[in-house]
């Protein structure tokens, strides 16, 4: 039971820490809107500010979508879910879960030969900042394995605990407690 207890302390530690990464990612882009705006205003050019924005967006995304499913906030269409009867909701949760974990496996695979192969071939951005793609690929690559590793935390949860904390969660947002 304390190896569990660790195993949960030490995977909620990981979610939290993703999304304080993905909100630092947040404002490092209005830093650089603020920044673009100031050297407008100065008649200098900040090039490659549009794309640093862009792979602080992907990285913010990927980087909060583990902390988002890990605390239920993520948009969920629970229609189905609120209609059928336990069972059923249990085996609607399972196959969910085993096809999201699946597929976010299968593109933590090829995220992981996508930023090699950038790497390996030194491939950089056609924009004027000429960064080396490796760098912004690899945060999107560590928020797709924690969002990989939250998927599977469910589903395993759902498999031998019967359900996730989000059910709770579900059910009050359905009654509107």
């Amino acid at each position: 039971m304390k190896l569990v207890r660790t195993l949960r302390w030490g995977l909620d530690g990981i979610y939290k820490a993703a999304s304080v990464l993905a909100a630092l990612c947040l404002i490092v882009i209005l830093l650089l809107i603020v920044i673009q705006m100031l050297a407008r205003w100065t008649g200098e050019v900040f090039p490659g500010a549009a794309e640093y924005a862009g792979y602080a967006m992907a990285a913010a995304s990927f980087l909060a979508f583990a902390s988002a499913l890990n605390k239920g906030i993520h948009i969920r269409v629970s229609i189905l879910h609120q209609i059928v009867g336990q069972t059923t909701q249990r085996l609607l949760e399972i196959w969910c879960f085993a096809l999201g974990t699946a597929t976010m496996w299968y593109f933590v695979y090829y995220a992981y030969r996508f930023v090699y192969w950038s790497w390996k071939f030194n491939d950089i951005s056609q924009g004027q900042d000429k960064t080396p793609l490796w760098i912004p690929q690899s945060l999107m690559f560590i928020g797709a394995v924690i969002l990989a590793a939250a998927l599977t935390d469910r589903l395993l949860q759902l498999l031998f605990a019967g359900k996730t904390e989000q059910a709770h969660q579900l059910k009050e947002v359905a009654t509107g407690e």
